[in-house]
């Protein structure tokens, strides 16, 4: 048996052509497309690259990127400052913060400078809260997202399987896990100190892997009704590889993504998603309701 592969790139396709019909409608109703707000902290690197990858698969879908790069040594209150400008500018529907930062900046600080109606990434203290209660209108990490966007374009089902997700993150293993408890998976959260690790992935329906440890699935760790999400991303010798090993598990568990194009390209299109649902919460319904907006703040500049 070799097993399903759960491709990526052709769900982010199918994403990709919807949220451009979205953005088109947007567009048309307010007059200009939706901004996405890309800060970054180096103009290379890591971050650098995300940004720009980011940047051009917004572009892709109508989307205009905005990238904010604030000096060497910035300050938390000169940051606080900038961020606060994107909360206040209408245009911008969305804020993302690439990582990694500096070492002078706490993540979940910077986070928390973001709007939560413009939190996109769903990094905000209150955007975690609101994954952790359940709430389906809350942004989710996109990384997250996209694990659950792949289930559910493949018609996997959720409810009453178990699921094992190996990784605590608070950007993958964390959300994953309020995700699919959420839908009504029994799930288990597996991490370094678990005991016989092989004992819990060999009894997992579905397989979340986020450990960034490559290799780390083996054959003998899973079972042949094992459906195999993995969201490693581990840069070796060999190229990019994930937390499973591809070739050796795929010919016996039911379903697999693949590293590369399974989880990476639907992030991306996820997090466009939740920009675009952003902006479709504070678009006007109509260029005429558009115009209802501006009139009064025109008068107002005349008296």
């Amino acid at each position: 048996m070799t097993a399903r592969l759960l491709d990526g790139r052709a769900v982010a396709s199918r994403l990709w052509r919807e949220l451009s019909d979205r953005v088109a409608d947007l567009a048309e109703r307010s007059g200009s497309p939706p901004r996405l707000a890309v800060i970054r902290f180096a103009d290379q690197g890591p971050a650098a690259v995300y940004a720009d990858s980011l940047a051009r698969a917004a572009r892709g879908i109508g989307i205009e990127p905005v990238i904010v790069t604030p000096p060497e040594g910035v300050t938390g209150s000169d940051l606080a400052a900038r961020i606060g400008a994107l909360n206040r500018d209408p245009s911008v529907a969305g804020i993302v913060v690439a990582q990694p930062l500096p070492e002078s900046l706490a993540v979940h600080e910077v986070a928390a400078l973001i709007a939560p109606a413009k939190d996109v990434d769903g990094a905000t203290p209150e955007s975690v809260g609101r994954v952790a209660r359940g709430d389906p209108s809350a942004f989710v990490p996109a990384t997250a997202a996209a694990v659950l966007a792949i289930l559910r374009a493949y018609e996997i089902p959720i409810a009453g399987r178990r699921a094992v997700v190996i990784g605590r993150s608070a950007v993958v293993g964390r959300p994953v896990a309020s995700l699919l408890t959420a839908a009504d998976a029994t799930v288990v959260v597996c991490h370094r100190q678990t005991r016989n690790l092989a004992r819990e992935t060999r009894r997992a329906e579905i397989l979340v892997a986020a450990a960034g440890a490559p290799g780390l699935i083996q054959p003998e760790m899973v079972n042949r009704s094992a459906v195999i999400i993995d969201c490693g991303i581990n840069v070796t010798a060999d190229g990019l590889v994930g937390d499973v090993d591809f070739e050796a598990v795929r010919p016996i568990v039911r379903a697999i993504t693949p590293v590369p194009g399974g989880v990476g390209p639907v992030t991306t299109m996820t997090l466009l998603e939740q920009t675009v649902r952003a902006a479709e919460r504070l678009a006007p319904e109509s260029p005429d309701e558009m115009a209802r907006f501006t009139v009064p703040a025109r008068r107002r500049q005349q008296t």
